[in-house]
């Protein structure tokens, strides 16, 4: 077996025995293979979010056979991201300037506030064209195991955006996950007192059954959940 044949076969043992016992094996067949900047590209990407070991090393060599061109503009990108994006003063979502395009448009209800855990959730919601309201990014959602707690949230922010009276609704759309539950539980026990005249009506997005789902494939609790929020049907 010749020396690249030797190299790929390397590195394909190790990286599936990486699979199997975890990213930090995946890595030491990487490590060591290149050199220099290439081995440094690689660890880098690697430290993006999803991104294995075998996704950087694929994503590394798409880089190296690009046009220059193509990847001096990629990278004039990142850096003006990162120069020019910031995170909306009001909201917390991404903004070019001190406020995001929502917060400033005056078409938005004010008295409706949604409340997510990221910008991409602002995007999903926004794609369904069924909310006219304004938004409050949390930036995350508790997770005790992930050292996040209330105070690394833009909590306080949103008891700030609340104080006023305006928002007669609030909608706590965090994901339908552990760490989801736990803080939409939270904040409905923080923000309960300023229902407690009926000024404040405090909602949580309705999960259940997918359009187009059969019922056979359906878990235990995503079907719970669909009779819990079962409605009337007009006819």
């Amino acid at each position: 077996m010749r020396g690249g044949a030797w190299i790929r076969f390397g590195i394909g043992i190790g990286i599936g025995i990486g699979a199997g016992v975890g990213g930090r094996a995946a890595w030491g067949a990487v490590l060591g293979v290149y050199e220099g900047v290439v081995q440094d590209l690689i660890d880098e990407l690697g430290r993006l979010p999803n991104i294995g070991p075998k996704s950087a090393q694929r994503i590394a060599f798409h880089l190296l056979q690009a046009d220059p061109a193509d990847v001096r503009r990629l990278a004039e990108v990142l850096l003006r991201v990162k120069e020019t994006v910031r995170f909306c003063e009001l909201c917390g979502n991404v903004a070019s300037a001190q406020r995001c395009r929502i917060c400033l448009d005056p078409r938005r209800d004010a008295t409706v506030l949604c409340v997510v855990e990221e910008p991409k959730d602002v995007v999903a919601i926004e794609r369904t064209r069924e909310f006219r309201g304004r938004y409050h990014v949390l930036g995350g959602a508790i997770s005790p195991i992930d050292g996040v707690g209330p105070d690394d949230l833009r909590i306080r922010e949103l008891m700030t955006r609340l104080a006023d009276g305006t928002v007669v609704e609030l909608i706590l759309a965090t994901d339908p996950n552990l760490e989801g539950e736990a803080t939409a539980t939270y904040l409905a026990r923080l923000v309960k007192p300023l229902a407690a005249d009926g000024a404040l009506r405090i909602t949580r997005l309705a999960s259940g059954l997918p359009v187009g789902g059969d019922l056979e494939y359906a878990d235990e609790v995503t079907l719970g959940r669909a009779f819990e929020g079962r409605r009337s049907l007009d006819v």
